[in-house]
């Protein structure tokens, strides 16, 4: 008896003053890990959730880039870190879904984090400069049938998402396309933007400006539904390809193991956030469409996608740079 009195007592002794932490989460400043440059989409949303957590919680948060190897060196120092709330990441799909079959990763994102919430959804877009003659998505595939390895498209690298978007049309459509890959998106650009690449499909915050100032011709979206950014322009499902969808999205996660109303209270104030009239107005203007759905939602959105990439990823040979 007197020792399951000990026992007991030193059960409480830890679980009391954990309770006591997380309800007086958060106490300290928070880390918010960015596996991309400062200026890109995750990083833009970051900040602008960042602010709001900040405003919300009355605590620091602290945006950090840690750029390199595809974001996988962001996720794994938030899958290795404490699950105390105080290390989290803003991730992109291509971290969490398609970055398993291209990388031996020290970590496990379906099982060593978190899911919060997503706060975005983007589309890519179908560009091509003004001297392809194509003007619609249907006369592209014919000119790229009739030229059997002569057509070629940019993206931001091996297993990015313009990539990964190109060879699923590549596999749907049976297209013989040459890749050109860039050290990121926006350095594919200019060489669209002369001709000497056919095609490219860029994010549409990459896309938008030149688009909008009539130097690239967009000729599909890749999300289900047409982007209200760019309502004239169809999707590529309902140019003959159904149930295509390339979509970007970016979302919050923490360290497996944190407490769950630690997470409860990040979601909420993530959804808080996204209601917020200037930061929707903030995430338009960029052609991001605000979600926000629950950690469960989130986690089934990662568990989905996984294998749908990872069988593309096998059936084309997609390798990272």
């Amino acid at each position: 008896m007197t020792r399951l009195l000990v026992a007991i007592s030193a059960l409480v002794s830890v679980s009391v003053p954990a309770a006591l932490a997380q309800d007086r989460y958060p106490e300290k400043a928070i880390r918010l890990l960015v596996g991309f440059p400062a200026g890109s989409t995750a990083d833009v949303a970051a900040r602008l959730i960042g602010q709001r957590y900040s405003e919300a919680m009355a605590r620091p948060v602290v945006v950090e880039n840690i750029a390199g190897a595809a974001g996988n060196i962001a996720l794994e120092r938030v899958a290795k870190a404490a699950p105390d709330g105080y290390t989290l990441a803003l991730a992109v799909n291509a971290q969490l879904t398609v970055n398993p079959s291209l990388y031996k990763l020290a970590y496990d994102p379906a099982n060593d984090l978190a899911p919060i919430s997503q706060l975005y959804l983007a589309t890519n877009v179908l560009v091509v400069p003004h001297v392809v003659p194509a003007k619609s998505l249907d006369e592209l595939v014919a000119l790229a049938r009739a030229q059997p390895g002569a057509l070629t498209f940019a993206s931001g690298g091996g297993g990015s998402s313009p990539h990964i978007a190109a060879e699923l049309l590549k596999s749907v459509a049976r297209l013989d396309l040459r890749h050109v890959p860039y050290k990121g998106v926006v350095a594919g650009v200019p060489d669209v933007l002369a001709g000497r690449v056919t095609m490219m499909f860029a994010p549409s915050t990459v896309a938008l400006p030149p688009v909008r100032a009539g130097k690239l011709r967009a000729l599909a979206v890749t999300s289900l539904k047409r982007s209200p950014a760019l309502p004239d322009v169809p999707t590529v499902a309902e140019s003959g390809f159904p149930g295509f969808e390339a979509t970007i999205w970016g979302g919050l996660v923490a360290p497996a193991g944190t407490a769950a109303s630690i997470i409860q209270r990040l979601h909420a104030e993530a959804v808080n956030a996204l209601k917020a009239a200037d930061v929707q107005a903030r995430l338009t203007e960029a052609g991001l469409e605000p979600i926000g759905n629950t950690p469960a939602e989130f986690a089934a959105v990662i568990r989905a996608e996984i294998p749908k990439w990872a069988k593309l990823i096998a059936e084309s040979g997609i390798r990272p740079d």
